[in-house]
């Protein structure tokens, strides 16, 4: 019966503020050697995720509806250097050390934004860090959600942040899905906005 692959021995190859490399040697299930290169924001080995086997969240993700009908969704179009171009994503950022992720949404929604976020409370199975690029990085992020109030303002934003907010409504929700660069994970949520009710704009965060 064969074996499962194996990570025999872990070395951090850069020491950087917000993302690192380390170099994974491993054994493959056939008995095969081999070098794996991943990402992670821990600042050390001790800090990986395989080494914790712990999945706490590095950053957020915040899905805000806005206005008084909740019928727009808060956007950010940003100049991402891994493409050389813009792409349409979620408010997010990292959870700073002592927060959890709803002061971190409160918090990178300002930031972002200038808008004021107000989280909604949902199951813990919608919220939870789930991996955002697991063939690379060993990266978590969770979901925020809720309401944003307030006037958009480019105040907070840092000096190498490019970012234009944008209050999509359904019918610009459709263009940007058929014609723009997008996160995948904004894709799947907006996909769920098309179909919110006024009645009931989080309708899918129910567990039945």
């Amino acid at each position: 019966m064969q074996g499962h692959d194996r990570v025999l021995s872990v070395e951090k190859t850069t020491e950087n503020k917000f993302l690192n490399m380390y170099d994974l040697q491993y054994e493959n299930k056939v008995g095969g050697h081999g070098v794996y290169h991943i990402a992670s924001r821990a600042m050390s080995m001790e800090e990986l995720k395989m080494k914790t086997r712990e999945n706490k969240p590095d950053g957020v993700i915040i899905y805000s509806l806005y206005g008084e009908k909740k019928d727009h969704v808060v956007l950010v179009r940003q100049y991402r250097f891994s493409i050389d171009d813009f792409v349409y994503e979620f408010p997010a950022g990292l959870v700073d050390k002592g927060e959890d992720p709803a002061q971190a949404g409160i918090r990178e929604m300002k930031e972002e934004t200038g808008l004021d976020f107000v989280p909604l409370k949902a199951d813990e199975m919608f919220c939870k860090p789930l991996f955002s690029s697991i063939g690379m990085t060993d990266e978590s992020v969770a979901t925020v959600y809720g309401c944003s109030t307030g006037q958009v303002s480019r105040e907070g934003l840092e000096d190498n942040e490019e970012i234009e907010v944008v209050l999509a409504d359904r019918t610009e929700v459709r263009r940007i899905l058929k014609e723009e660069k997008l996160s995948i994970n904004c894709a799947y949520l907006l996909m769920h906005f098309l179909h919110h009710t006024e009645e009931d704009p989080f309708y899918f965060l129910h567990n039945e």
